[in-house]
């Protein structure tokens, strides 16, 4: 690890404080990760957040107080910038149909290897998205079920299509704007415009659903 990087500052919420001591040895052990502060219900994660200032919220969907869902889209509200991580046992699409609306980033069952954990905490600390195989057709085809109105929508302007093809990639606002030629401000300009048309609240849903509607190509591996 570069000891000059900062690590990834994560807060884990978890009702079973057994799971809580798996996952936080996983992650502290990754390196580059620290467990800053972790939850057992709802209402903690959102004092915490407020005093730790995470960058990666990993939580799961049945905690006591308030649910997961609803600290999802409180902190996608309140705190744009942190990625959220469900990690739950939870596969049925109704789930995962409402963490994607209430904007999370990625989404995980607990079946998922440890190395698969801490890749997915890197990737979404990078703009990038982070879903389980197993939940993979149940995401498309709710992003798939909106697309139609995606494509009846506003259309995007090639500038629009530019960004949000760079953001497909998990760039982030500032490396967008320096291929682009513009400031990060306006490339935040850029995304609220397509969210708006696209009739989306985060950026993974933005490119999972012009990618549906064929607006944009998805990034492939080498």
């Amino acid at each position: 690890m570069n000891k000059s990087k900062a690590p990834i500052r994560v807060l884990l919420a978890d009702d079973h404080a057994i799971v809580r001591a798996g996952i936080r040895e996983v992650l502290n052990q990754a390196g580059d990760i620290r467990v800053v502060a972790e939850a057992e219900d709802g209402e903690a994660v959102r004092r915490l957040i407020r005093e730790k200032q995470p960058n990666v919220l990993v939580l799961d969907i049945r905690l006591p107080a308030a649910s997961g869902i609803e600290v999802a889209r409180w902190a996608r509200a309140s705190y744009p910038d942190i990625a959220i991580l469900v990690l739950t046992s939870y596969d049925e699409t109704p789930f995962v149909e409402a963490a994607l609306q209430a904007g999370v980033n990625g989404y995980l069952l607990k079946t998922a290897s440890p190395e698969v954990i801490v890749q997915s905490i890197r990737d979404l600390h990078r703009g990038k998205s982070a879903f389980d195989s197993a939940v993979t057709q149940k995401i498309m085809d709710y992003i798939a079920g909106g697309s139609s109105s995606a494509l009846h929508s506003e259309a995007l302007t090639e500038r629009e299509l530019e960004v949000l093809s760079l953001a497909s990639k998990g760039e982030t606002n500032i490396v967008i704007g320096a291929q682009l030629g513009i400031s990060g401000r306006t490339v935040q300009g850029h995304l609220a415009r397509i969210f708006r048309k696209l009739h989306v609240n985060t950026r993974t849903e933005a490119v999972m659903r012009a990618v549906a509607s064929g607006l944009i190509t998805p990034e492939t591996e080498d």
